[in-house]
């Protein structure tokens, strides 16, 4: 039997035009309010942060720049931007830098280098480690080229034969970035090595422009007919050709690396970067902390150098004027200063310190339990100095510690320590010696320290005195070797004998006053 559809009713695939009214309302209102969302783009709603890698790149700065990029992300900010002001430092630091930024990205962190003044040396391998690179108003980027740190003359060029291998690592992470983040890498390579003539050209058909070497130029633009050259030399104002000539290392101003492409484009501001990067605010810096900047300070080779010299004169007046503490108090706290401060900041592993124990243990057992001087105290004296050469090294990356070096930059670094310590020992036996001369003629120090009196010579007198005078005669208590102490009456006294070994129990007379030093002589038994 058929039923008769009721007018108004609707067929069961036909819906009706007021559920279609319906629909597109719901539709509608969804887009409505979806429309902000979408309309949002996801540039606007970066969140940004500014880390400055300013001044010599060194170990300290590294783990600075660590904990900065650190609190930058736990902060929330997808953005860092590196603002690089340095003239180059340890290539093992830039090394160790440059991965942990290229790891950003990785991690969703977009990564940019602002040149706000130069990126020379390690300041451009970190640069081109970013994904671009934005440049200040007056800025430049380039001249790579390896450098070791003297205490006396400061920044220096490498040898011919140390560049070549120092070249080596930094040539690979040029590479390595050039090719993430679309560098040139013959660009690159002319930052770093002398001898590479760059040229920039172009096919005017089809627009490309490349940059090659002499070779490449001379057979793409030189050796083609007139008619048929595909390729020549790109023309801008901005540029001169060769873009370098090979005689020294590519160094490029703002405009230049512009041109190039080589940066994106010029920022003269933090204001300038935002709208760059299309964020919604001026991202916020992340600086260096008060104790960075003190320890960068305190580990710089002209300080430590200081350090060791105020240790030396220190623990030699002590040694000679026992009981004066001043001295002694300041030649301790100058040793902790001198090994705590590179071990705090992460310079110095905890092997130079056991390195520096065994020494003393070793120097100690040869002065005051195994007679003579022989292997025991040779080899104290030897822990000692690489110890204290090895607070100057930096850890090499992924090294078992004491390892032999294969980084220039650690052997550069052994330099360092090297020519500090030595310098600083001269100095300080200079100081010694003018002290030892002048210091008892002054009105404070004649009143703590002995003088030579101007009395008759050699006489032998009462040991009861205890004055130490010349002439005086007293027992000695600790084996001279030939330094120790004698009893002089009721007072005991830091003596020195004239280049032998004295027993206890033998009578000695003061013959000399050195400074600080009271020389004495060995008295016959029947004396």
């Amino acid at each position: 039997m058929i039923r008769k559809r009721k007018r108004g009713s609707v067929a069961a695939g036909a819906p009706p035009e007021s559920r279609l009214k319906r629909a597109g309302l719901v539709l509608g209102a969804l887009l409505l309010v979806a429309a902000p969302l979408v309309a949002e783009s996801p540039e606007r709603s970066r969140m940004a942060a500014v880390v400055p890698i300013h001044g010599e790149i060194n170990d300290v700065l590294k783990r600075s720049i660590e904990r900065r990029v650190a609190k930058a992300r736990s902060e929330g900010a997808d953005t860092i931007i590196f603002e690089m002001d340095t003239p180059g430092g340890l290539v093992s630091s830039a090394l160790d830098i440059s991965k942990l930024i290229k790891k950003l990205p990785d991690q969703g962190v977009r990564t940019v280098a602002w040149v706000k003044d130069s990126a020379f040396s390690a300041g451009a391998l970190i640069s081109v480690a970013a994904q671009e690179i934005v440049m200040s108003s007056v800025s430049s980027i380039g001249d790579c080229a390896p450098i070791m740190f003297s205490p006396v003359g400061g920044l220096e060029e490498l040898g011919e034969t140390e560049r070549a291998k120092a070249e080596s690592p930094v040539l690979q992470e040029f590479r390595d970035s050039a090719r993430r983040n679309g560098y040139d890498p013959l660009l690159c390579r002319a930052m770093v090595s002398v001898g590479t003539e760059v040229w920039w050209i172009e096919n005017p058909d089809t627009g490309e422009r490349r940059f090659v070497d002499a070779d490449e130029k001379a057979a793409l633009v030189d050796d083609a007919d007139s008619e048929e050259r595909e390729w020549r030399l790109v023309k801008d104002d901005r540029l001169e050709q060769p873009i370098d000539n090979g005689k020294g290392l590519l160094t490029l101003t703002q405009t230049e690396a512009v041109a190039l492409g080589f940066a994106k484009s010029i920022a003269p501001n933090l204001e300038a970067i935002k709208n760059h990067l299309g964020l919604s605010t001026v991202p916020a810096y992340i600086n260096i902390s008060g104790w960075e900047k003190f320890a960068v300070w305190l580990n710089s080779p002209l300080v430590r150098g200081i350090v060791f010299v105020i240790m030396l004169i220190g623990a030699y007046i002590e040694f000679q004027s026992p009981g004066l503490i001043l001295p002694g108090a300041t030649a301790l706290v100058a040793l902790g200063i001198f090994l705590g401060a590179p071990y705090a900041a992460g310079l110095a592993d905890i092997w130079t310190i056991v390195l520096l124990v065994g020494g003393l243990v070793l120097l100690g057992a040869e002065v005051f339990v195994i007679p003579g001087f022989g292997i025991a105290g040779i080899s104290g004296i030897a822990l000692i100095l690489v110890a204290l050469v090895g607070t100057f090294v930096p850890n090499e990356p992924v090294t078992a510690p004491m390892s032999w070096p294969t980084l220039q930059s650690t052997w550069d670094a052994i330099k360092i320590g090297i020519i500090t310590l030595s310098s600083s020992t001269v100095i300080a036996i200079f100081g010694i010696i003018l002290m030892a001369k002048y210091l008892p003629q002054a009105p404070l120090a004649n009143r703590v320290l002995l003088s030579n009196p101007d009395g008759a010579a050699l006489a032998i007198d009462d040991p009861a005195a205890g004055a130490a005078e010349l002439g005086d005669v007293g027992v000695v208590v600790g084996d001279l070797k030939p330094a120790g102490q004698a009893r002089f009456g009721q007072r005991i006294v830091e003596v020195t004998a004239q280049g032998e070994y004295v027993d206890v129990g033998t009578r000695v007379q003061v013959i000399k006053h050195e400074g600080l030093s009271v020389l004495v002589r060995p008295l016959p038994s029947n004396a």
